[in-house]
């Protein structure tokens, strides 16, 4: 139909409300009824309600057109088939409507609740006798609470509206992500969780659907106060953590709802019209979980082209008007409908005058309009009050449209139009927007949990145990560095075991070895113990050594493993035998205490948060990062007591330094009573130092042997020759030019001092056996304590012929055993055979490395449990100082002596000699020796070589 005057003056004023409804909370939306001045100008005016309907949905406007006749036997049963037909969300799909489909959910419960009712009704026999309460539960569990004859998969009600899918899978996500799983782990169990949840609540039968409590729509079927009336004596209240009372509630509610509905029509459809607007309100509610209000700025319009008694139409506008007037809530719904002249009486008297004064009326009719309906506003308030004389339709605004309106207009109008443009939740919170944000978050959180994988050693999808990390490994790979917590352990980082070789375990005697694997479960157990049964009672010390596999022969990882079988034996017997419990937590250093630092800076962080830590055991290998890592410690207010770590100036730069080990600078000395005799007076001898490299290695060890081992030679009268600096390549010394001009000078040193490691003295001994100027020629090599891990007498290492090796060892552990229970205890308590018997010349034992590691342990809990009772690390520092204990592995652990920046006496002290016997084997002889605590000084008198 050509465009009308009355309809571009109506489609301007719906405009205005649109505006209003777009920049206002919520304004009052009437139902605009349209009729005729004239009964010929009927056809007219439902033909301009059709192109107003044109209009709007062409401007995005979700609308819905009712001009069919609906079945009922009643004008009000036609007017609820009528909102029945409107639960459809395709009713309101237009071609420019923006954002997802309505969502019915309150009126497909009611007509389901109809549907069941009227099923009830036909049914005949036996089941008729039965208790209706009981057979209208049984109908709607057979409906799954939804109206007959609908799909299950379709039933309007969005994944995202269910109360109880995502929040429980999201329950289950977050308790995965808690106990730190992996992240696959976590999205899998919630995924799980969620295709469980799905499948009991759409595909297993039963009464009700799962939660059908906590549903929106049930929500509001519960707390309405509009069905207060139908309200009996049982309870209306819902929780989640009351199924049983919640679903006996809304069964209850829904029974009275059905007798009210067998009651009479009136209720019926006031139901219906109530639920239509509760579920328009919530499809614009702005502030939802999706901003959904935000996202649709048009209200919804119905268009009733012809309301009459066929369709129910003038029943439905007067059920609106009543419902609204009882409610105070505002909905969004917009009625336009069209009337025949002779229906408007049934309408009642409305605020509008059908025939204005015409000496006030406005000329033009937009004008009028308008006029119309701000008076219309003005007297809503009181046109709803019960206390008016006549009964009226309040919310209902009648406009006469005049013959001259409804002419075609021959010039095109320009429409006014409300801002078409998206809002920003539209583009923000949209779903490309949203699958946007997710894709991305998806990948951040990838990225992330692929970030802290590669940074830490235990991690989750968002969280990471942050004491330990990965660190790179000196022959390629990663290692785990850091302080072991929360089920953390460093032998999971280890690789397989070679039963050919010693890289994880320790052999006693051909006995079962112990690993490190077996000890760090062996201190997981007595730690749980302590935290269990004795919280409150219990000091914490922290080992602090190397944990990792070496790249070569795996030494770093045997020192860190004999020094560990001590530390676990200390623990045993204190737990055993003491009030105060021992807790003991590893740290790894990495292979060779490389990543002494960062493992130092892990132990800081968590001795921060736990006040139970009073000290460290270990740091055994003097490195360039020692000052750093001892000064971070001290830092934190952290005593370390080493067993091996031989470093002359710690202590006398550290206060919190205690070490068992003899010092590199007294070493020295010592080994000085064995060159003063290869001295041969009045006779020109030449000696030389061979050490390490250390210009790209971190170890000062050998520099401290280099220096104090030169010294020594000058002292006793030998002639130096230059220092010789041999490299490594691989992990392997390169010797061979060394050994080349060494033994091809003139002047062949008679004693050579080697500041190096312990895995370093084979390839010496190969080229000084095999190079013609040194094979065959009686030759002296006097080394530090580092030879001490060396395994002569097992074959583990060899001396070329004529070479007599001397070198120093840490621990006398033969003299020291007839005054100890050190054996004994570690027999009963190490693993292994049960009828086996460690001694002190146990492969396993022989190296001094446990025996140290136990003496530091017991000397730092000596002074943490000082009176019986935990003291603080503070104390603990203090109370060191004052640590005398007999009876220990290497003798008398004695710190009463050592000076404040200085070094101690009494360390234990042993020198050795290893010489080839004839059929190829070395054999080692202790030449002079003394037991931790024994202060007598050596002499070159009793340490007498042959």
């Amino acid at each position: 139909m050509p465009e009308s005057s009355a309809g571009v003056h109506l489609q301007d004023q719906l405009e205005i409300l649109i505006r209003d409804f777009r920049t206002s909370t919520e304004p009052p939306m009437p139902v605009f009824v349209v009729h005729a001045q004239e009964s010929a100008d009927d056809e007219a005016v439902a033909g301009l309600v059709r192109q107003l309907h044109a209009g709007q949905e062409a401007h995005g406007t979700r609308c819905a057109l009712a001009q069919d006749r609906y079945d009922g036997t009643t004008e009000v049963r036609r007017a609820a088939a009528m909102v029945r037909a409107l639960s459809d969300p395709k009713k309101w799909d237009g071609q420019k409507a923006v954002y997802r489909r309505y969502a019915f959910p309150r009126l497909r419960l009611v007509h389901a609740i109809d549907d069941a009712v009227t099923a009830l009704g036909a049914a005949d026999g036996p089941e008729a006798g039965q208790d209706q309460r009981q057979l209208l539960l049984n109908q709607l569990a057979q409906q799954r609470w939804r109206p007959r004859n609908t799909a299950r998969w379709r039933s309007g009600l969005p994944l995202f509206d269910m109360a109880h899918i995502l929040p429980a899978s999201l329950v289950t996500v977050l308790a995965a992500l808690l106990a730190r799983s992996d992240w696959y782990m976590a999205v899998a169990a919630g995924l799980a969780f969620l295709l469980l949840l799905t499948v009991l609540n759409y595909v297993l039968p039963g009464r009700a659907p799962i939660f059908l409590w906590l549903r929106r729509e049930s929500r509001w079927f519960m707390t309405t106060t509009f069905l207060r009336a139908a309200d009996q004596d049982e309870p209306t209240e819902v929780s989640l953590l009351r199924p049983v009372r919640s679903w006996k509630a809304i069964a209850a509610r829904a029974y009275d709802v059905a007798e009210a509905l067998k009651a009479g029509d009136d209720f019926h459809l006031q139901l219906c019209v109530l639920a239509l607007r509760e579920d328009l309100r919530d499809n614009h509610r702005r502030w939802s979980w999706d901003l959904r209000g935000f996202k649709r700025p048009r209200p919804p319009m119905l268009f009733l082209p012809r309301a009459d008694e066929d369709n129910g139409g003038i029943e439905l506008i007067r059920a609106i008007s009543d419902v609204r007037s009882r409610r105070s809530e505002l909905d969004p719904l917009l009625v336009v409908a069209a009337v025949r002249s002779h229906d408007v009486p049934r309408l009642e008297r409305s605020v509008v005058q059908t025939t204005p004064d015409p000496d006030t009326a406005p000329p033009r009719f937009g004008e009028r309009l308008r006029t119309w309906y701000r008076e219309w506003g003005r007297n809503l308030r009181a046109e709803q009050s019960p206390s008016r004389e006549r009964s009226v339709l309040p919310w209902v605004m009648k406009i006469p449209v005049p013959h001259d309106q409804l002419a075609p207009v021959e010039e095109r109008h320009r429409h006014l139009r409300a801002s078409a443009r998206p809002t920003f939740a539209r583009l923000v919170w949209a779903l490309h927007t949203l699958v946007l944000v997710v894709a991305l978050l998806a990948a951040g959180i990838v990225m992330r949990a692929d970030a802290l994988d590669d940074r830490y050693c235990s991690a989750s999808v968002l969280t990471a145990n942050r004491d330990t990390r990965r660190a790179p490994a000196p022959a390629g790979g990663t290692e785990c560095v850091g302080i072991a917590t929360d089920g953390v352990r460093f032998a999971d980082w280890l690789p397989a075991p070679d039963p050919g070789d010693d890289l994880q375990a320790l052999t006693a005697d051909d006995e079962t070895p112990w690993t490190v694997d077996e000890l760090e479960d062996r201190i997981a157990r007595r730690n749980a113990d302590v935290l269990a049964h004795h919280r409150g009672n219990y000091v914490t010390v922290v080992y602090a050594g190397p944990l990792s596999a070496g790249p070569a022969d795996g030494s770093s990882l045997v020192k860190g493993a004999e020094e560990l079988a001590g530390v676990y034996l200390a623990q045993a017997v204190i737990n055993k035998n003491s009030s105060v419990k021992l807790r003991v937590l590893l740290a790894n250093g990495g292979v060779d205490l490389g990543h002494q630092e960062e493992m130092a800076e892990a132990i800081a962080a968590y001795a921060a948060d736990d006040p139970t830590v009073v000290g460290v055991v270990g740091t055994g290998r003097d490195l360039k990062s020692s000052r750093a890592t001892t000064r971070t410690l001290m830092e934190a207010g952290l005593p370390i007591v080493s067993g091996t770590n031989s470093a002359t100036y710690l202590p006398r730069e550290f206060a919190n330094w205690f070490s068992l080990a003899a010092t590199d600078k007294w070493q020295t000395e010592q080994l000085g009573l064995i060159a003063a005799q290869l001295r041969t007076p009045g006779r020109r001898q030449y000696a030389l130092v061979l050490a390490r490299d250390t210009a790209k290695t971190d170890d000062l060890y050998t520099d401290e042997q280099a220096f104090y081992g030169q010294r020594m030679l000058r002292r006793q009268g030998f002639t130096p020759l230059d220092q010789r600096r041999y490299r490594l390549s691989g992990g392997k010394p390169e010797l061979r030019s060394h050994a080349q001009e060494i033994c091809r000078d003139g002047r062949v040193p008679s004693v050579i001092y080697f500041a190096g490691r312990v895995e370093d003295i084979d390839p010496l001994m190969t080229q000084l056996g095999t190079e013609p100027g040194c094979a065959g020629k009686p030759l002296a090599i006097l080394t530090g304590d580092d030879l001490s891990k060396a395994d002569f007498a097992g074959g583990g290492h060899s001396v070329a012929p004529e070479v007599t090796l001397y070198h120093a060892a840490l621990a006398e552990l033969e003299r020291a055993a007839a005054t100890t229970a050190f054996y004994r205890e570690a027999t009963a308590y190490l693993p292994g055979p049960k009828d086996r018997l460690l001694r002190y010349n146990s492969p396993a034992l022989a190296s001094g490395q446990t025996a140290l590691a136990h003496d530091a342990t017991r000397a730092l809990y000596y002074a943490a449990s000082r009176d019986d009772r935990p003291q603080s690390r503070a104390s603990t520092w203090v109370n060191l100082r004052n640590v005398k204990i007999k009876g220990m592995a290497t003798g008398t652990i004695d710190f009463t002596r050592a000076p404040l920046y200085g070094d101690r006496t009494g360390h234990s002290i042993v020198l050795k000699q290893v010489r080839r016997t004839d059929d190829g084997t070395a054999t080692t002889r202790v030449v002079c020796s003394r037991t931790a605590g024994n202060m007598a000084p050596l002499t070159q008198k009793e340490c007498r070589i042959r």
